[in-house]
């Protein structure tokens, strides 16, 4: 598995196009799993989460990474093409309300889950020095593994147009 994957095409982002394949991008973090077991995690149907498994998996987000025989067939084992993806060029500010969408779908069904929001006044120089420590912070989180529960983080830091 990649560290990063930058997504900056159009073909890339168009793949992002739906928040359901964001959600399977976030439940799948590091660890691998079937149409089953994300069709029950995500609570829908698994022809849906196959048909955007195979629109992430062609636009090379996800991949194969074990196949098991079981009763009647083949069970396909699917994880992330890399740890982080990055966004950029055209389609990244599009891609961020999708994905705030997905955040949106994750957060009806969290439990107890913290979110802040604030607008405060800072200079240029402020804002960047806390973009650049909160971005520290979330990239030098390491996973505790399997067996031990998803959280979501989402960081922000952002100047609404006036």
């Amino acid at each position: 598995m990649d560290e990063e994957l930058e997504i900056s095409t159009a073909a890339q982002f168009k793949a992002l196009g739906h928040p359901l394949r964001h959600r399977l991008l976030f439940a799948l973090g590091l660890e691998a799993a079937t149409i089953s077991q994300l069709a029950v995690t995500l609570g829908t149907a698994k022809g849906n989460i196959a048909h955007h498994l195979g629109v992430l998996r062609e636009a090379g987000m996800v991949e194969v990474t074990e196949t098991r025989q079981v009763r009647g067939g083949t069970e396909q084992y699917y994880r992330r093409s890399a740890h982080r993806f990055s966004f950029t060029g055209e389609g990244a500010r599009e891609n961020n309300a999708i994905a705030l969408q997905a955040v949106a779908a994750d957060l009806q069904t969290a439990e107890d889950p913290l979110l802040n929001i604030r607008n405060i006044r800072l200079t240029r120089s402020q804002a960047e020095e806390l973009a650049a420590q909160l971005d520290k912070i979330t990239t030098s989180l390491k996973d505790a593994g399997p067996g031990e529960a998803r959280h979501g983080v989402v960081v922000a830091v952002y100047r609404p147009e006036s």
